[in-house]
């Protein structure tokens, strides 16, 4: 255990106990509920939000990168190219964006299955009782995952659909530019 800085900060409560059905009054310890409290915020609320912090910082330095590298060439007389703030990510294809949903669909379908058979089983070989961990959690999990891969499955073949005509006029466009 760790050291609290003002001593032991406890909580009293009255308890019934099941076995003799008596009332008890029963002490428990605050900062053992407000650390158990406190992980699952940090990894819902902190994590996302350092996360998208950190992406927006690294796309922010990529600019100015590119801001600067600019500056130079004008300050050179040097010829600008007009593509150069352009992202690398928009140069995918719609074939190639929508293969990459296929791809997500298949591995989040599989994961799905696979955590939903899992969870079954083993949550029928503890007689589906929560209080024996996690494990049991991994049935609703799977159907979670399985859902999305459904969804990502009905995206792409909507999409490959929608756009077929979009997709062969690149295709023609990439085969012609060759």
């Amino acid at each position: 255990m760790f050291s609290q800085p003002f001593g032991q900060v406890l909580r009293y409560s009255y308890v019934t106990a099941p076995e003799t059905g008596q009332v008890e009054l029963v002490k428990t310890d605050i900062m053992e509920d407000f650390i158990e409290a406190l992980i699952p915020i940090s990894i819902c609320v902190v994590l996302p939000a350092l996360i998208v912090w950190l992406i927006g910082r690294v796309k922010q330095n990529e600019t100015n990168r590119k801001a600067e590298i600019m500056l130079k060439a004008l300050d050179n007389g040097a010829k600008i190219d007009t593509d150069f703030f352009k992202s690398s990510s928009g140069s995918k294809t719609i074939k190639e964006r929508l293969l990459k949903r296929l791809t997500g669909a298949c591995l989040t379908s599989l994961l799905g299955v696979a955590f939903l058979v899992g969870g079954i089983l083993i949550c029928n070989a503890t007689s589906w009782n929560i209080e024996d961990g996690p494990m049991c959690l991994l049935a609703p999990v799977g159907g979670i995952l399985l859902a999305i891969g459904m969804a990502l499955f009905i995206v792409y073949f909507v999409g490959k659909r929608m756009l077929a005509k979009e997709i062969e006029a690149e295709e023609r466009q990439l085969t012609e530019g060759k």
